[in-house]
């Protein structure tokens, strides 16, 4: 029987015990020439990089090939615009689940680690005791955890040692187990947050390419493009305060002052129809917003309470009325992110600015209809043009890998923070009421 018991010793190795504690340690070979076996293990790799290269290059031009079916269709664009950024949004929250499971598993095996290890000298009592218990030469030590907890149930469970030995041993055996158990859970969950970071790396990818594509459309229908937004930064330097910007865009600038005139129009529609749903006891829901080929809101946005999607994924650092960390209250609220996550609109609306703006970094402005604006700052990049519409849902903005604020908005300079704030008449207001309950009501385009 002491030949499966003996493989106890692996033990020693899971909690960092070498084997020289219990016999003469060999000495390591000196490190050989590359191998036959060597060369031909990075003769397979570089072919594994080749074959993956060419398969990112057909599947480019696979993706080029959709874009280009799409053709001019705004409401075909629209849907894969919005339904990619989603996957993104669901994949990054995947991602970042995974990876506290992973802490979470990671510190446990550190203590089922040191738990072993502050115990050396019972370990070692033990196997020296089963060894001498046994009536054969042990065969050479195996290498896996796994073995070492069936040979010593196996041994356990024929009786092969005493029952204060056994004690012992049983409660070594549970260590092992759950050490075992956690290397499995660990494998696990690695396996998984590769598949979803490769998973997210083609979305993103995929979405980069659809925005691209809207922008070259949204370009040839803009002519001046270029000229308005150089005059916006111009503009925007002329102004000491956000509320004096957005008068500037919708006064000065020509394609702010459309969206604006758009949103005020279409405000007035939407009050119409409210009134008409008011009268048929009609209550606005997610479903209000599936319809991607609308070029206004789909409601009022003060109808829009309860039901709109933060517009990146990440944790709420600072909210309104709190804090500015300066002595001010703060007028928005604050989300630490991850870098490099998709930013996507909270609601419909007409882009009246988008570039640089003293504090704020990368700044972006939605005209929602009805005296509202939604403000985003905090970005990289953004990826729409003043004047554009845009749709619930819809990516517009990156996020980099630091922050772009200024301190007051940030608790932590070196992560990426995402600024929001929503105003009525020029005033801002408390955007706790327009956002999503929980998870299942937030709304994707």
């Amino acid at each position: 029987m002491r030949a499966p018991i003996l493989n106890l010793l692996l033990i020693a190795s899971c909690a960092g015990i070498s084997l020289a504690q219990a016999q003469t340690a060999t000495p390591a070979p000196q490190t050989a020439a590359i191998s036959p076996d060597a060369i031909k293990q990075r003769e397979q790799e570089l072919e594994a990089a080749r074959a993956s290269k060419k398969s990112a290059e057909e599947a480019q031009a696979k993706l080029k090939a959709e874009i280009t079916s799409l053709g001019q269709d705004r409401t075909q664009l629209n849907q894969q615009l919005i339904d990619t950024a989603a996957n993104v949004r669901t994949v990054e929250t995947k991602i970042d689940e995974a990876e506290a499971r992973l802490r979470t598993l990671n510190g446990r095996e550190q203590e089922a680690r040191a738990s072993l290890d502050s115990r050396r000298a019972d370990i070692v009592e033990v196997l020296a005791a089963l060894q001498r218990a046994g009536r054969r030469t042990p065969p050479a030590l195996l290498v896996r955890p796994e073995d070492a907890l069936q040979s010593l149930r196996t041994a356990m469970l024929l009786g092969a040692v005493v029952p204060e030995l056994r004690g012992r041993a049983e409660k070594i055996a549970g260590e092992l187990g759950e050490l075992v158990a956690l290397h499995k859970n660990i494998a696990a969950e690695r396996d998984q947050l590769a598949s979803d970071r490769d998973r997210v790396r083609n979305d993103q990818t995929r979405l980069t390419a659809l925005v691209d594509e809207r922008q070259r459309q949204q370009s040839s229908r803009e002519k001046d493009l270029d000229a308005e937004n150089s005059r916006a930064i111009t503009l925007s330097k002329q102004v000491g305060d956000l509320q004096g910007l957005i008068a500037k865009m919708e006064q000065d600038l020509q394609s702010a002052a459309k969206a604006a005139e758009k949103a005020a129009e279409a405000a007035k529609q939407a009050e119409a129809k409210a009134a008409e749903n008011a009268a048929a006891n009609a209550k606005p829901g997610p479903s209000t917003f599936k319809d991607r080929s609308r070029t206004t809101p789909a409601i009022l946005f003060a109808s829009a309470k309860g039901l709109l999607p933060f517009p990146v994924n990440g944790n709420k650092i600072r909210d309104f009325g709190g804090s500015d960390g300066v002595g001010g209250v703060q007028k928005g609220i604050s989300l630490a992110t991850k870098p490099g996550s998709q930013v996507t609109t909270p609601c419909d609306g007409w882009v009246v600015y988008a570039g640089p703006f003293r504090s704020y970094g990368q700044l972006l402005i939605l005209n929602a209809g009805g005296g509202y604006h939604v403000l985003i700052a905090g970005m990289e990049r953004i990826s729409v043009n003043i004047g554009q519409f845009v749709l619930t849902g819809e990516p517009v903005a990156t996020m980099g890998s630091t922050s772009q604020v200024a301190s007051i908005l940030a608790t932590n300079a070196s992560q990426p923070v995402l600024y929001v704030e929503f105003r009525k008449d020029g005033t801002p207001i408390d955007p706790g009421p327009w956002w999503a309950a929980n998870e299942g009501e937030k709304v994707r385009g």
